[in-house]
Protein backbone atom coordinates (compact mmCIF):
# COMPACT_ATOMS: atom_id res chain seq x y z
CA UNK A 1 0.00 0.00 0.00
CA UNK A 2 1.25 3.75 -0.98
CA UNK A 3 2.32 5.87 1.32
CA UNK A 4 0.68 8.98 0.40
CA UNK A 5 2.37 11.16 3.48
CA UNK A 6 6.30 9.67 1.93
CA UNK A 7 8.15 12.83 0.36
CA UNK A 8 10.51 12.14 -2.54
CA UNK A 9 13.71 13.34 -1.23
CA UNK A 10 15.03 14.45 -4.10
CA UNK A 11 12.26 16.86 -4.86
CA UNK A 12 13.92 20.37 -5.80
CA UNK A 13 12.37 23.54 -4.66
CA UNK A 14 10.87 25.62 -6.93
CA UNK A 15 12.67 28.62 -8.76
CA UNK A 16 10.64 31.14 -7.39
CA UNK A 17 11.87 30.65 -3.92
CA UNK A 18 15.95 30.03 -4.46
CA UNK A 19 18.13 33.11 -4.27
CA UNK A 20 21.27 32.87 -6.20
CA UNK A 21 23.51 35.28 -4.73
CA UNK A 22 26.47 37.28 -6.80
CA UNK A 23 30.24 36.35 -5.81
CA UNK A 24 31.78 38.65 -3.77
CA UNK A 25 34.49 40.79 -5.50
CA UNK A 26 37.52 40.75 -3.22
CA UNK A 27 40.15 42.69 -4.93
CA UNK A 28 39.51 45.74 -2.78
CA UNK A 29 39.46 43.96 0.85
CA UNK A 30 42.85 42.07 -0.49
CA UNK A 31 44.35 45.26 -1.42
CA UNK A 32 43.23 46.57 1.70
CA UNK A 33 43.52 43.43 4.29
CA UNK A 34 40.93 41.62 6.17
CA UNK A 35 41.51 42.83 9.11
CA UNK A 36 41.28 46.78 8.52
CA UNK A 37 38.27 45.74 5.45
CA UNK A 38 36.18 44.47 8.45
CA UNK A 39 36.58 47.79 10.52
CA UNK A 40 35.03 49.66 7.46
CA UNK A 41 30.66 49.92 7.47
CA UNK A 42 29.16 46.83 6.02
CA UNK A 43 27.92 49.44 3.30
CA UNK A 44 31.04 50.62 2.12
CA UNK A 45 32.02 46.80 2.17
CA UNK A 46 29.19 45.99 -0.32
CA UNK A 47 30.05 49.17 -2.53
CA UNK A 48 33.07 48.11 -2.91
CA UNK A 49 32.70 44.38 -3.40
CA UNK A 50 30.02 44.21 -5.72
CA UNK A 51 30.49 41.90 -8.75
CA UNK A 52 29.86 43.86 -11.96
CA UNK A 53 30.52 40.78 -14.68
CA UNK A 54 27.64 40.58 -17.60
CA UNK A 55 27.86 44.04 -18.84
CA UNK A 56 26.22 44.89 -14.69
CA UNK A 57 26.36 48.71 -13.89
CA UNK A 58 26.18 50.46 -10.16
CA UNK A 59 24.59 53.76 -10.16
CA UNK A 60 25.03 56.03 -7.67
CA UNK A 61 23.01 59.91 -7.49
CA UNK A 62 23.33 62.83 -5.53
CA UNK A 63 24.91 66.27 -5.73
CA UNK A 64 27.83 68.21 -6.02
CA UNK A 65 27.98 70.08 -2.56
CA UNK A 66 31.52 72.01 -2.65
CA UNK A 67 33.97 73.13 -5.11
CA UNK A 68 37.31 74.98 -4.02
CA UNK A 69 40.40 75.63 -5.58
CA UNK A 70 43.20 78.60 -5.69
CA UNK A 71 44.43 80.33 -8.88
CA UNK A 72 47.12 77.45 -9.14
CA UNK A 73 44.81 74.68 -9.05
CA UNK A 74 42.29 76.67 -11.73
CA UNK A 75 44.99 76.82 -14.43
CA UNK A 76 46.12 73.36 -13.95
CA UNK A 77 42.42 72.08 -14.18
CA UNK A 78 42.25 74.01 -17.05
CA UNK A 79 45.47 72.56 -18.43
CA UNK A 80 44.77 68.79 -17.99
CA UNK A 81 41.85 69.18 -20.57
CA UNK A 82 43.92 68.26 -23.36
CA UNK A 83 44.47 65.48 -21.12
CA UNK A 84 40.65 64.80 -20.87
CA UNK A 85 40.36 66.94 -18.32
CA UNK A 86 40.52 64.50 -14.82
CA UNK A 87 39.29 67.30 -12.62
CA UNK A 88 36.60 70.10 -12.47
CA UNK A 89 36.60 72.71 -14.81
CA UNK A 90 32.89 73.59 -13.60
CA UNK A 91 32.03 76.08 -10.56
CA UNK A 92 28.61 75.24 -10.24
CA UNK A 93 27.80 73.62 -6.97
CA UNK A 94 24.28 71.87 -5.57
CA UNK A 95 23.23 70.64 -9.07
CA UNK A 96 22.79 66.68 -9.41
CA UNK A 97 25.56 64.60 -10.16
CA UNK A 98 25.72 60.79 -11.00
CA UNK A 99 28.46 58.13 -10.49
CA UNK A 100 28.34 55.27 -12.36
CA UNK A 101 30.56 52.13 -12.02
CA UNK A 102 30.85 49.04 -14.61
CA UNK A 103 33.71 46.41 -15.65
CA UNK A 104 36.50 47.52 -18.03
CA UNK A 105 37.02 44.49 -20.08
CA UNK A 106 40.44 45.29 -21.73
CA UNK A 107 42.05 46.13 -18.37
CA UNK A 108 40.01 44.21 -16.18
CA UNK A 109 39.44 46.85 -13.80
CA UNK A 110 36.56 49.35 -13.12
CA UNK A 111 35.40 52.43 -15.50
CA UNK A 112 34.14 55.19 -12.78
CA UNK A 113 32.50 57.84 -14.61
CA UNK A 114 31.38 60.81 -12.61
CA UNK A 115 28.84 63.19 -14.59
CA UNK A 116 28.61 66.86 -13.08
CA UNK A 117 25.48 68.45 -14.35
CA UNK A 118 26.26 72.04 -15.01
CA UNK A 119 24.05 75.45 -15.29
CA UNK A 120 22.72 76.41 -18.90
CA UNK A 121 25.89 73.77 -20.16
CA UNK A 122 26.65 70.59 -21.61
CA UNK A 123 27.66 68.43 -17.93
CA UNK A 124 31.44 67.21 -17.36
CA UNK A 125 31.88 63.83 -17.25
CA UNK A 126 34.97 62.57 -15.95
CA UNK A 127 35.81 59.00 -16.17
CA UNK A 128 38.80 57.20 -15.27
CA UNK A 129 39.63 53.27 -15.01
CA UNK A 130 40.68 51.70 -11.70
CA UNK A 131 43.53 48.69 -12.46
CA UNK A 132 44.64 46.49 -10.20
CA UNK A 133 48.05 46.46 -10.76
CA UNK A 134 51.00 48.62 -10.49
CA UNK A 135 53.61 48.76 -7.42
CA UNK A 136 50.83 49.40 -4.75
CA UNK A 137 48.50 46.87 -6.61
CA UNK A 138 46.00 49.72 -6.94
CA UNK A 139 46.36 52.47 -10.11
CA UNK A 140 43.99 54.78 -11.54
CA UNK A 141 44.06 55.56 -15.14
CA UNK A 142 43.39 59.07 -16.59
CA UNK A 143 43.71 58.32 -20.15
CA UNK A 144 46.52 59.33 -22.78
CA UNK A 145 49.00 57.53 -20.79
CA UNK A 146 48.55 59.16 -17.40
CA UNK A 147 47.89 57.46 -13.84
CA UNK A 148 48.61 57.45 -10.38
CA UNK A 149 49.44 54.66 -7.94
CA UNK A 150 46.93 54.44 -4.97
CA UNK A 151 47.28 53.70 -1.41
CA UNK A 152 43.77 52.37 0.16
CA UNK A 153 43.87 53.35 4.16
CA UNK A 154 40.98 52.76 6.39
CA UNK A 155 39.87 54.88 9.11
CA UNK A 156 36.54 54.80 11.20
CA UNK A 157 33.77 54.84 8.46
CA UNK A 158 36.38 56.36 5.49
CA UNK A 159 37.98 54.45 3.30
CA UNK A 160 40.28 57.26 1.63
CA UNK A 161 43.03 56.36 -1.77
CA UNK A 162 46.53 58.02 -1.33
CA UNK A 163 48.09 59.20 -4.10
CA UNK A 164 51.85 57.17 -4.19
CA UNK A 165 53.09 58.47 -7.41
CA UNK A 166 52.46 59.58 -11.33
CA UNK A 167 53.00 57.69 -14.00
CA UNK A 168 53.19 57.75 -17.43
CA UNK A 169 53.33 55.40 -20.57
CA UNK A 170 53.57 55.34 -24.25
CA UNK A 171 53.80 51.95 -25.74
CA UNK A 172 57.23 50.31 -24.07
CA UNK A 173 57.89 54.05 -22.74
CA UNK A 174 57.40 53.91 -19.13
CA UNK A 175 58.59 56.21 -16.67
CA UNK A 176 57.67 57.63 -13.32
CA UNK A 177 57.74 61.84 -13.01
CA UNK A 178 60.11 63.26 -10.34
CA UNK A 179 59.08 64.54 -7.38
CA UNK A 180 59.42 68.18 -8.56
CA UNK A 181 57.07 67.66 -11.56
CA UNK A 182 54.06 65.97 -9.61
CA UNK A 183 50.93 68.56 -9.10
CA UNK A 184 50.21 67.92 -6.02
CA UNK A 185 49.36 64.87 -3.35
CA UNK A 186 46.42 63.26 -4.48
CA UNK A 187 43.36 61.50 -1.84
CA UNK A 188 39.91 60.70 -2.39
CA UNK A 189 37.63 59.49 0.45
CA UNK A 190 34.74 57.86 0.38
CA UNK A 191 33.25 58.45 3.81
CA UNK A 192 29.56 56.40 4.96
CA UNK A 193 27.15 58.48 6.74
CA UNK A 194 24.29 56.09 7.31
CA UNK A 195 21.35 55.24 5.88
CA UNK A 196 22.42 54.77 2.24
CA UNK A 197 24.33 57.71 1.67
CA UNK A 198 27.79 58.46 1.58
CA UNK A 199 30.16 61.47 0.74
CA UNK A 200 32.92 61.50 -1.77
CA UNK A 201 35.71 63.80 -1.65
CA UNK A 202 38.95 64.81 -3.64
CA UNK A 203 41.38 66.84 -2.38
CA UNK A 204 45.17 67.75 -4.20
CA UNK A 205 47.67 69.78 -2.21
CA UNK A 206 50.92 70.75 -3.42
CA UNK A 207 54.07 71.51 -0.91
CA UNK A 208 54.40 75.05 -2.35
CA UNK A 209 51.17 75.96 -4.10
CA UNK A 210 48.96 74.72 -0.93
CA UNK A 211 45.57 73.14 -1.59
CA UNK A 212 44.84 73.50 -5.20
CA UNK A 213 41.64 71.82 -5.27
CA UNK A 214 39.16 70.78 -2.95
CA UNK A 215 35.43 69.06 -3.93
CA UNK A 216 33.11 66.82 -1.93
CA UNK A 217 29.58 65.46 -3.05
CA UNK A 218 26.88 63.72 -1.28
CA UNK A 219 25.70 60.05 -3.07
CA UNK A 220 22.64 57.78 -2.32
CA UNK A 221 22.66 53.97 -2.71
CA UNK A 222 20.28 52.70 -3.39
CA UNK A 223 20.33 49.24 -4.45
CA UNK A 224 16.95 48.35 -6.02
CA UNK A 225 16.89 51.82 -8.37
CA UNK A 226 20.47 52.14 -9.22
CA UNK A 227 21.47 49.06 -11.26
CA UNK A 228 21.25 48.32 -14.90
CA UNK A 229 23.10 47.54 -17.90
CA UNK A 230 25.38 49.04 -19.85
Amino acid sequence: MLNLETKNQNQVAPLSILKVEQPKDRRFQNLIGDEAWQQLPKLVRNRFSKTLSNNRVVYYRGENITLKRNIWGAILAQALRVVGAPLPVFKEVSLPSVVSVYEDKDSGGQIWSRHYQRAQKPPQVIQSVKKFSGETGLEEYIGFGLSIALKPKVSKDTLAFHGHGYHFKFGKLHFKLPKFLEPGHLVVKHHDLGQGDFEFSLSLRHKIFGELLFQNAIYHDRPQQDEGKA
